[in-house]
């Protein structure tokens, strides 16, 4: 059976230190309860809990942590040289012979438990494991089907050495368990004679329905369904306990649980769950191992499941449809200060001033992102509410297009409103600031976009409109193909951005010196020889240039103000520039010229008048879509002052010993920090109440690190009817061609230097920092995405074939597997070996 962990508890006395005096070293599991972790570790205490409530559990007894400390302690074993040293560690636990009071106790209680020859089952219980916050799953070691004292001794020290296995100590450091802070206690159980076992989830482990029990299940002992040695059955339980579907073991194989044990299994574990979340006060779904024998089910494990994603929401037409833009934007989980501070002051705010500007009410916070213990969880896509002034809309809107014109937004008062806001707080010397006011430059930071909002209210509609008679003229041309090239030619900021590193990486690759460097080292070796070496003092200085200009780009996403920009961490930069030089830019494609050429090259376009008209409605087109890349452009500005007043903040709690790092401030909510007295007076209890609280999320923020805020399946494209044939992914049509290469696959800023010219670019998202390697690639891959996402209109603009919306691609795909992507059907397919170059 697998053994598990959770989030750290109280410490414990050092297991190099003197054993607890009074502790018993032997306690039947029937007097063990919830509340026992530091006795009987998480396995012992919830086993015990459900024998107290009444639940068929086999008998047994614990040893407890006081018999592992007199071991350790007899031992010479030090926690904190053993997490170095773990082969060390077993060694010495393992040759040690056991003291004689503990081998006493233990052969009583073997004694006690049944006749001379019971077999037992001999289980670790750390005091890290089966808590909420990590599983701990299979990193301690279980004994089944053991035989009389000597054995039974035996393997209770073997599970007292597992303690400090590799696997267990890695899991630990990762989870930020102390060595010093962690105990073992070992449950000795009486063998079920099982006919057949497994595992129950109290709800839907991968999707989070609470509404499903899934059960893996095999014949003889749960031991193998955990470890993975055999394909189990696996069946989806109602509450009640009806069998919803049932995948057999293999085709033609028997059945191994029947509906009355499911039934019968079903509500145990509907029980013992709702016991577990009345004692902690808030739901608990569990994790529960089972045996069959004589018709009967025995629970042998219960643990609170680790990093369940929530119920997910029931999405309408609307949320489905934006969906894929906001999952785009929230494919890293942002943190309580990121929602508080930013997410929702600044970026709601913004959507709310536009949606309000045409009569609809956008969702508040509160329903965009559930939360637990203020870490965000999951994200429910907008749902927005027309009102009664809906119906002006219109009036509104024709309003706003003759008054508005988009080439002329940037001379707009409220623009200058901005540019002064974003001046002033850039110029402000914030380690001067008090306390008091360092919390307000948060909301003055918000209130800088305010005005940018309102620009964005007046002039959208200016560059929405002319989409509607391109729309119409290329109907009736029979040319719709051409709209997204046609439109994707606009000049922005972001392109300029781009063109800026190119002209960066000419200089790289044309000076050796620097080449041969950037070769020669990783993204943030060249970035330290660049800006330390005296002979590339030029290019230092050109570079800071860009990053005054351009290093307020997001590095991650425009939801996550915690995240440093390009200004803050330049290797990002580096590594573009690393990619860019080593395969210098073929002539750029330009669809767009060709798309534009091809329209006007039409028959009933051939008239100066005609071709003259078709050229305003592209050009007005063009300047709709470079304003809204381009405001985005600005609303990132925001981000570097906000971050800097973050960090100023952590760091003045770091120096009141209330956090460790200041990067923990954004584990703090925005009106917890207004809340604390300044930190230059804080007494020691306040300090510890952060710490601690801090402590608490960034643990349930690691425990759901692998979980998204909101599943892409939701999203993924189904091709009803269609055959996809040999395709090794289908996804969202986004930029059309077809390509073939390398996969590339690239997961965050980290990989930008791996990507080399021709490679297909595999991608989970993107943001306008990835724009300059599509320069490069052969074709793009995205995990989400829509249509109008980022990587679907860079993808258009530079001729690149792009599929969005696969939801594994990153997963499926890897590097170096040839593909042929075809960017119009949506489809990702095996491709044969690159063919040589022929000669002459």
């Amino acid at each position: 059976m697998h053994d598990g962990a959770a989030t750290p508890p109280a410490a414990p006395a050092s297991p190099a230190a003197t054993p607890e005096r009074g502790l018993p070293l032997i306690l039947p599991l029937a007097a063990v309860r919830a509340g026992d972790v530091q006795v009987a570790g998480g396995k012992g205490a919830n086993l015990g809990e459900l024998i107290g409530a009444g639940f068929p559990v086999p008998p047994g007894f614990v040893v407890t942590t006081a018999a592992y400390r007199g071991h350790a302690a007899a031992a010479g074993l030090d926690p904190n040289r053993a997490a170095v040293d773990p082969d060390g560690a077993r060694a010495l636990l393992g040759s040690a012979p056991l003291e004689p009071a503990a081998a006493h106790a233990i052969a009583a209680a073997l004694a006690d438990l049944g006749p001379e020859g019971t077999p037992v089952a001999v289980r670790s219980s750390a005091t890290a494991e089966d808590l909420p916050g990590a599983a701990f799953a299979g990193q301690q070691d279980t004994y089944l089907d053991v035989s009389g004292a000597g054995p039974v001794i035996d393997a209770v020290r073997r599970c007292w050495a597992s303690l400090w296995t590799d696997r267990a100590v890695d899991y630990r450091r990762r989870q930020g368990i102390p060595p010093d802070e962690v105990a073992i206690a070992v449950v000795v159980q009486e063998m079920v004679p099982a006919e057949a076992a497994g595992v129950l989830f109290t709800a839907n482990p991968l999707t989070g329905r609470r509404a499903e029990l899934v059960v893996d299940a095999a014949p003889g002992l749960g031991e193998a369904v955990v470890s993975g040695a055999v394909t189990p059955e696996h069946l989806v339980l109602g509450r009640d306990g009806a069998v919803r579907s049932r995948t057999p073991q293999h085709d033609g194989a028997p059945r191994v649980l029947g509906d009355t044990p499911a039934a019968q299994l079903a509500a145990l574990a509907v029980r013992a769950e709702h016991h577990f979340s009345m004692l902690a006060g808030e739901e608990r779904p569990q994790d529960i191992e089972w045996a069959l024998s004589d018709g009967r089910i025995s629970l042998v494990q219960a643990r609170p499941m680790t990093a369940l994603p929530l119920e997910p929401p029931e999405l309408g037409l609307v949320q489905r449809t934006v969906g894929p833009f906001f999952l785009e934007m929230f494919t890293v989980r942002p943190y309580p200060l990121d929602v508080t501070g930013w997410l929702g002051p600044g970026v709601v705010r913004m959507l709310d001033i536009m949606a309000g500007s045409v009569g609809v009410r956008f969702p508040p916070l509160a329903e965009l992102v559930r939360e637990r213990d203020g870490v965000p969880l999951q994200l429910v896509p907008p749902r927005p509410r027309p009102s009664l002034l809906t119906i002006g809309a219109p009036l509104s809107i024709a309003r706003r297009v003759r008054s508005f014109a988009t080439r002329r937004w940037s001379e707009d008062p409220l623009f200058a409103e901005f540019e002064d806001a974003v001046a002033a707080l850039d110029a402000e010397d914030i380690a001067a600031l008090s306390w008091p006011e360092l919390v307000r430059r948060i909301d003055r930071c918000n209130d800088a976009m305010v005005p940018l909002g309102k620009v964005r209210a007046r002039y959208l509609p200016a560059s929405f409109v002319p989409f509607v008679p391109l729309r119409l003229m290329l109907a009736v041309l029979r040319l719709g193909r051409l709209a997204s090239p046609l439109v994707a030619g606009g000049r922005t900021r972001t392109r300029d951005g781009n063109d800026a590193l190119e002209v960066l990486a000419a200089v790289v690759g044309a000076d050796p010196p620097l080449a041969r460097a950037a070769c020669q080292h990783d993204a943030a070796g060249f970035l330290d020889a660049v800006t330390t070496r005296p002979e590339f003092g030029a290019f230092a200085a050109r570079l800071g240039v860009f990053l005054a200009e351009y290093g307020h780009r997001e590095s991650v996403s425009i939801v996550m103000a915690t995240a440093p920009t390009w200004r803050d961490d330049p290797t990002p930069v580096a590594a573009l520039l690393k990619s860019l030089a080593a395969t210098p830019a073929a002539a750029r494609r330009n669809p767009s010229a060709a798309a534009l050429a091809e329209l006007l090259a039409h028959p009933l376009l051939r008239s100066p008048g005609a071709a003259a008209a078709a050229r305003r409605i592209v050009e007005a087109c063009r300047r709709g879509l470079a304003f809204r890349e381009d405001t985005h452009f600005h609303i990132t500005r925001i981000m570097p002052p906000l971050r800097a007043t973050f960090l100023e903040l952590g760091g003045r709690l770091v120096a009141a010993g209330a956090l460790t790092s200041p990067e923990d401030v954004f584990h703090l909510r925005l009106e917890e920090l207004r809340a604390l007295a300044d930190p230059a007076v804080m007494d020691d209890g306040a300090a510890a109440r952060v710490r601690d609280l801090a402590d608490r999320r960034a643990r349930l923020r690691h425990e759901y690190a692998g979980v998204p805020m909101l599943d892409p399946a939701l999203f993924v494209r189904r091709r009803g009817g269609r055959d996809i044939g040999d395709a090794l992914l289908t996804g969202t049509p986004a930029s059309g061609g077809i390509a073939e290469g390398p996969v590339r696959v690239v997961l965050g800023p980290e990989g930008f230097a791996s990507l080399r010219a021709g490679d297909v670019l595999v991608c989970p998202n993107t943001n306008p920092s990835w724009t300059p390697l599509f320069a490069r690639a052969a074709a793009v891959v995205v995990d989400t995405g829509g249509l109008g996402s980022h990587a679907a209109i860079v993808a258009r603009e530079y001729g690149v074939p792009a599929v969005m919306a696969t939801g594994s691609g990153t997963t499926l795909l890897t590097d170096g597997q040839r593909v042929r992507v075809d960017g119009r059907r949506g489809r990702v397919d095996p491709a044969g070996p690159a063919q040589p170059l022929l000669p002459g």
